[in-house]
């Protein structure tokens, strides 16, 4: 959401530097892709023909609707190819789609998609391009992203408190990023709107029943009964409401205060708050302030609106296509479809197949796009991927990230470098180093070491250190709540220590204070790659120790 400025930080950071951060031109725009049956974003009303957006919901050849049991048993024939280069909402239906639930009744499902298709945008495009601007900043080195949340969003623990934790433990981190770099940082959430998660397995058993997989809250509930698992559209407008909710408290925190400069120093929480890293950040938020002195001072005003608010976006995987499909509009500013139901969409792991239905449907929206790449990725198969998703090879288009483990990145991620740079391709690379480093404690809880996280983040540095290229940013599961679910940190959590508040639905996530520890060591990476780039006063400023 264009939710004012980062300036406001980045002025602080300024102040101490000498320096500001230089903007990119904006890129050439897109190509518009036609079709006459999606409203514009900014339209007052929506379309008349909203109901024609979404094609019947198959009875036959939708690959998220289960047969009808009493079909005969002749194969359906198959939809008719989509032509060659043509892009359309529903095309990515004419290709293989993985990790779709199967909806028992095709009318209900239907009947759901045209009711969200009639649901206002939760993010406009305009908002999505600025996101793209800010990346391009990223993809040279001129600002760092930090993209962090839930690993899937629940229904169970929507509150506006735990919105607000987290909200709060990524301004923290971003205060402490910037005040090392010395440059913009990029907030990204992973909120409002990641619920649904891919599985390795489409049925679970337990005690020799067999039942579907649970696959996030808008698709079907994690109790392990048959009627919690059976995927039910009508979580999807839950999910709706649950999103837009979400986003409009973001809002309301970005802009009306909350997240103003003169805050920092009560940005802790609590139970933060009597740490190392309490400390730490409380040390690093009165030298914030003593900039901002020095600033109102020299006669900038830290009343200015830029200096009360902040910019922050929200993001998820694109995974439940028709749900995706049911919210993309067509800009009426530029004509380019976007999914207004985040402002950055990545496509995972599992589903990144070049002929698949989520690269088809993502290749011709418009938002800036992540693609999460392990160890199995292939450079030239990275570089194809990224001719399909960013032709044009706009800058900011695309964000690479990476989640391989700490060895697997230093031995893969120079080739997948290399590749990209050869290939003239502009990206913006980042780490994820909580999914190649899960393991099971001793208990069956999945858990994932700190320090397994750290050396990932360590690796990463390192290899873009020796390449020369940028490291533009992290992307991390974490929560506001003092949560057991990661071991390690300097409040060690213990395999012991797992069942106090183990509270993920999903993968397990860092802490506040496992969060707020590792910003302040890549706070300090991204301290001395400056020093090594530039001189004078930044070399005095250095931070709390704990380092790479």
């Amino acid at each position: 959401m264009a939710l004012a400025t980062n300036a406001a930080a980045s002025a602080a950071a300024a102040a101490i530097s000498g320096g500001a951060a230089s903007q990119p031109r904006r890129a050439p725009a897109f190509l518009p892709l036609k079709r006459h049956t999606i409203s514009a974003v900014h339209a007052a009303e929506p379309s008349k023909n909203a109901a024609a957006a979404v094609p019947a919901a198959a009875k036959t050849s939708s690959p998220t609707v289960a047969p009808e049991k009493e079909a005969a048993p002749k194969a359906p024939a198959p939809p008719p190819p989509a032509a060659p280069g043509k892009w359309a909402v529903d095309s990515w239906k004419t290709k293989k789609a993985l990790q779709l639930p199967e909806y028992p009744n095709a009318e209900e499902l239907e009947a759901v998609l045209k009711t969200i298709e009639a649901f206002p945008p939760i993010v406009f495009a305009g908002e999505a391009r600025r996101l793209e601007e800010r990346l391009a900043d990223a993809a040279m080195g001129r600002a760092f992203l930090l993209q962090g949340g839930d690993c899937a969003e629940s229904f169970k623990e929507f509150n506006g408190n735990n919105i607000r934790d987290t909200f709060r433990v990524l301004l923290q981190m971003s205060a402490v990023l910037m005040f090392g770099a010395q440059m913009p940082v990029i907030k990204v959430g992973r909120m409002a709107g990641q619920f649904a998660k891919p599985r390795s397995e489409a049925f679970e058993v337990r005690d020799g029943v067999k039942l579907p997989s649970y696959r996030g809250d808008n698709i079907n509930g994690d109790a392990f009964d048959e009627k919690s698992r059976i995927p039910d559209p009508q979580r999807m407008i839950r999910a709706y409401a649950q999103s837009a909710a979400t986003l409009n408290l973001l809002r309301a925190f970005a802009t009306g205060g909350y997240a103003a400069m003169q805050r920092v120093t009560q940005w802790n929480l609590d139970f933060t708050e009597h740490s190392e890293q309490g400390d730490r950040y409380r040390e690093l938020a009165h030298r914030v302030d003593e900039a901002l002195g020095f600033m109102s001072a020299a006669g900038l005003t830290v009343d200015h609106p830029l200096m009360k608010s902040t910019e922050f976006w929200t993001s998820h995987e694109c995974l439940l296509l028709p749900y995706e499909q049911a919210l993309t509009r067509q800009d009426s500013t530029s004509g380019l479809f976007y999914d207004c139901s985040a402002h950055m969409l990545w496509v995972g792991e599992r589903t990144r197949q070049l002929d698949g239905a989520h690269v088809e449907f993502l290749r011709g929206i418009a938002n800036p796009l992540g693609i999460k790449v392990s160890d199995k990725m292939n450079p030239s198969e990275l570089v194809k991927l990224i001719e399909i998703l960013n032709p044009s090879n706009k800058p900011g288009r695309i964000t690479i990230i990476t989640r391989m483990g700490a060895e697997n990145m230093r031995v893969k991620l120079p080739h997948l470098i290399r590749a990209v740079r050869h290939a003239g391709q502009i990206v913006t690379w980042i780490t994820d180093p909580m999914h190649g480093n899960t393991i099971k404690a001793p208990c069956g809880l999945k858990t994932r070491p700190f320090d397994s996280i750290l050396a990932e983040v360590r690796a990463f540095f390192d290899v873009h250190e020796q390449e020369g290229s940028h490291p533009g940013g992290v992307h991390l599961e974490m929560t506001g709540q003092n949560v057991t679910e990661c071991i390690g940190g300097s409040r060690t959590v213990t395999f012991d220590d797992l069942g106090d508040r183990y509270h993920t639905h999903c993968d397990p996530r860092l802490n506040a204070s496992q969060s707020l520890e590792l910003s302040f060591i890549i706070a300090e990476r991204l301290r001395k790659r400056r020093i090594r780039s530039s001189s004078g006063l930044n070399n005095v400023l250095p931070l709390p120790p704990f380092s790479l």
